[in-house]
């Protein structure tokens, strides 16, 4: 799959009605038409000029995953003019064929500093990222360092 500039309104987007895009920098939005502002808005008030690759995807039917590379050209104070390259990979959760959930795993730091962003600004981010990952229940025993 390749997503560029002029795709921001499609509405063929295979995702179902209560699906979630839970994209690295801007959070969860749920069902199709916060998914759209998310693309056709959110992503194009910071940045234009998008290429967007889905690489060797693979999927069983109940979830997917798939490699891609992601740019843009930024639009914020801090990166006017700037080209931001990541790379990262997407876990979809399947449902009738259509996108349930998708989440971003990317190499964000290299986003982050791509972005602009000064030390301090950048630190937070990550703080607040490693968070978010360590109160998840699954990873509750990770985070103890032992199991029980």
């Amino acid at each position: 799959m390749v997503w560029e500039e002029g795709r921001r309104e499609d509405p063929s987007y295979p995702i179902t009605e209560d699906g979630v895009y839970d994209d690295v920098f801007y959070g969860a939005f749920q069902g199709r038409d916060a998914i759209r502002d998310l693309l056709g808005n959110y992503f194009h008030r910071d940045g234009e000029n998008f290429l967007w690759d889905m690489l060797d995807p693979i999927a069983d039917g109940r979830s997917g995953f798939s490699r891609w590379h992601f740019s843009f050209t930024g639009r914020t104070a801090a990166n006017r003019g700037r080209r931001v390259v990541m790379e990262g990979v997407g876990y979809f959760r399947l449902s009738g064929g259509l996108i349930q959930h998708y989440e971003d795993y990317a190499r964000a730091g290299e986003g982050l500093v791509q972005l602009g962003l000064d030390p301090v600004h950048c630190h937070r981010v990550l703080e607040k990222w490693a968070a978010r990952q360590n109160a998840q229940p699954a990873l509750a025993a990770h985070v103890a360092g032992r199991r029980g």
